[in-house]
């Protein structure tokens, strides 16, 4: 792995150059460095409920819509939250407490803003669509986004397709000439089964 951004700004730009008409970004660990606090923030929302939950599951789960996160700590912990309530507690303990501390990954964002006007651009989160927008304006990136694609927005999130099919619908590009930017098995796993192409940027 290469530790200056600029040497990972010259790997990411020859690896997309000239193949595609459009790059879909995750939000959360490929454009935001915020992962940290969305682990921060789960981990205080489960203790709210009695839950000493380990927050490596949310990078196993990374991209999960949080709704189903909640369903596999009801799993794991034989829990019983209620899903839908735990996700809105969970979003708003994180805008609340911890979304303002958000930095970007500079190579990426810098990747994205370099190709403004040049492909079209679509984020694909597994996070609520008020979040997400929030991130993306901390990250001075909402402006730049042609297409934002949510949790709850398909009938499926990641690691199925749906979310990435719609997000290439949106666009109006096909979905071989679309690569997924990413850094989680889920959604690796989406842009395959998707048919496009994908990097994860966390191992450049």
């Amino acid at each position: 792995m290469i530790d200056n951004k600029v040497d990972k700004l010259d790997i990411l730009t020859k690896m997309t150059e000239g193949k595609y008409e459009a790059f879909l970004y995750d939000c959360d660990g490929t454009l935001a460095d915020n992962m940290q606090l969305h682990k921060d923030a789960y981990v205080k929302v489960a203790a709210n409920h009695g839950i000493d939950l380990d927050p490596d599951l949310i990078d196993e789960l990374a991209g999960w819509p949080t709704v189903k996160m909640a369903e596999e700590i009801n799993r794991r912990y034989s829990a019983d939250l209620e899903p839908v309530s735990f996700a809105k507690e969970k979003s708003a303990t994180y805008v609340a407490e911890f979304i303002d501390k958000t930095t970007p990954i500079d190579f990426v964002v810098e990747h994205l803003k370099s190709h403004v006007g040049k492909v079209k651009i679509a984020v694909v989160s597994g996070g609520s669509r008020s979040t997400v927008k929030k991130t993306l304006t901390i990250l001075g990136l909402l402006p730049f986004i042609e297409v934002l694609v949510c949790s709850g927005e398909t009938p499926n999130g990641k690691p199925y397709a749906d979310p990435f099919l719609k997000a290439a619908e949106l666009l109006n590009v096909a979905p071989e000439k679309c690569v997924v930017f990413e850094d989680g098995v889920p959604g690796v796993q989406a842009a395959i089964a998707a048919g496009m192409d994908w990097i994860r940027v966390d191992e450049i």
